[in-house]
């Protein structure tokens, strides 16, 4: 598995070409359920900014067949803390937008459970906007035994997104949560 690229959607390329308990670190910076569409822009020949672009990603989530079928993978899955957990918060939210992501999300954390050593660890980049929702299902899914801190930093500037929110309060942080799968962990620095 060492210097692979994987190209395309991450569960696909777990489920298919990751072992168990094979993987020391992962970082996932997911998208943050933006409701944003991100292009990737070329340059010209000269470096000049070129009018080619092609969409990179659509971070806009909404309840359908694939948020329904991912909801039924955790279901059907080995994990009953996070199927649990999942049911619970679809009681709670409905088949809204946040819970299309969560269900993305659930099924993909826990295929990356799976591929995790045991002495491995997780570090999860996300903003406020689900961390809190993210937090729970990551205690469903890694359980009581493992190790679980929370990095908060402030950012320079707010992306000049004071008009998503209350005027004058930007968001200025994200949050990054580290957890580990087991008690003998490895902390990577």
């Amino acid at each position: 598995m060492a210097n692979n690229l994987y190209y395309g959607d991450n569960l696909k390329v777990l489920r298919e070409s990751i072992h168990d308990e094979t993987v020391d670190l992962i970082y996932l910076d997911p998208p943050f359920n933006s409701n944003a569409s991100y292009n990737v822009l070329f340059k010209g020949p000269t470096g000049t900014d070129s009018a080619a672009q092609i969409e990179a990603f659509d971070d806009t989530w909404h309840w359908n067949d694939s948020a329904e079928e991912a909801f039924g993978d955790v279901m059907r899955g080995g994990n009953a803390a996070a199927a649990t957990m999942l049911r619970a918060m679809r009681s709670f939210l409905g088949d809204n937008d946040m819970m299309a992501y969560l269900a993305m999300m659930a099924v993909r954390l826990i295929e990356l459970h799976r591929v995790l050593k045991s002495t491995g660890s997780l570090y999860l980049h996300c903003d406020p906007t689900a961390s809190h929702y993210l937090k729970i299902l990551l205690d469903a899914v890694f359980g009581a035994k493992s190790f679980k801190s929370e990095v908060v930093w402030k950012r320079s500037s707010s992306h000049n997104d004071t008009k998503q929110g209350l005027a004058n309060f930007g968001h200025i942080h994200d949050v990054i949560f580290y957890f580990t799968k087991g008690t003998k962990w490895r902390l990577y620095t």
